[in-house]
């Protein structure tokens, strides 16, 4: 299931300079795998790219759970909103997706993870509502350590949650690599066994891409292709803007069911009544998810400047 949505935050100057004034979609201009550079990754060693099977809680840092990645910056109390259509049962859908950056974090398998709280929404209803664990590394590789997610069918039908460590066999992905490479090996994004079956793996499609939504038009912009080794022929692709993240997706393939099109339409910096109101929620959904008994309960980080 490739319904990982984790839509990456940056400050609005940031967007700003990332822009450009353009109408439509121009020409791509992408560099092909022949052109790319040798794969490596901001901190290591070259030729020794770090994978998910170096994995350990001392590849992680005290600031764990602060994401400023290039690729994928997560500021929290911002909040990201995409529009779109997808199918389900063959039938099309209006989908709205929104993604919150909480301001909570969560110790697992020993790392400090930042919490992200994400909604889609579809022709109006909400169908699912989703906590995503995310960490950094000291080289800039963004983690994903687990999810748990709620699924509605006009009420609360129920949830299932996934962490590295439980259930027993879980294990963590990297989401964004801090220098993702054009011809470098598809990684995992993380596993979970059955009943979970969980197996989402990415590699990077094209670089140097122009493209535009409704926020902007971007330059150099990267896209991704997230795909299921058990389901071939159906690929989903997320496009990422330097210092902004996340902002559109796509697809490709025969055997792409969903065919899932999103553009990013706008984002908010929350004030501080909205940003207790997200938390709030995001710890609802912490509180049902019973199967957490092996992990500390979320708290709130230490914004700087305030007193713990």
């Amino acid at each position: 299931m490739r319904r990982l949505r984790v839509v990456s935050v940056a400050a609005a100057s940031l967007l700003v300079l990332s822009a450009t004034a353009c109408e439509g979609d121009a020409p791509r201009e992408a560099t092909t795998a022949s052109e790319a550079p040798e794969a490596t990754t901001a901190g290591e060693t070259p030729g020794e790219p770090i994978t998910t099977k170096d994995f350990d809680p001392d590849l992680f840092g005290e600031d764990s759970a602060t994401i400023d990645n290039d690729w994928f910056p997560l500021q929290p109390g911002t909040r990201y909103v995409w529009e779109g259509r997808a199918f389900e049962d063959d039938r099309r859908v209006d989908r709205r997706v929104v993604f919150t950056v909480t301001d909570l974090t969560k110790v697992i398998a020993g790392v400090r993870t930042l919490i992200g709280w994400d909604r889609d929404f579809n022709d109006g209803q909400l169908g699912e509502s989703e906590l995503i664990f995310l960490a950094q590394d000291k080289y800039g590789n963004v983690w994903h350590l687990g999810q748990y997610r709620e699924v509605y069918e006009d009420e609360f039908v129920g949830g299932r949650v996934w962490v590295v460590g439980d259930p027993e066999g879980a294990e963590a992905g990297i989401l964004m690599k801090a220098e993702p490479q054009l011809g470098a090996p598809s990684y995992s994004q993380g596993f979970a066994p059955p009943p979970w079956d969980w197996d989402d793996r990415a590699r990077v499609h094209e670089i140097g891409v122009r493209t535009c939504v409704p926020v902007g038009c971007f330059e150099d912009v990267l896209v991704t292709d997230e795909f299921e080794p058990s389901v071939p022929g159906a690929h989903q692709l997320k496009y990422y803007a330097r210092g902004v993240g996340n902002i559109r997706v796509g697809w490709f393939g025969r055997n792409e069911d969903e065919q899932e099109v999103m553009v990013l339409v706008k984002f908010i910096q929350l004030n501080p009544e909205a940003m207790a109101n997200a938390r709030g929620q995001a710890l609802e959904l912490e509180n049902r998810a019973y199967a957490y008994a092996r992990t500390s309960p979320a708290e709130r980080a230490v914004v700087a400047g305030e007193s713990p």
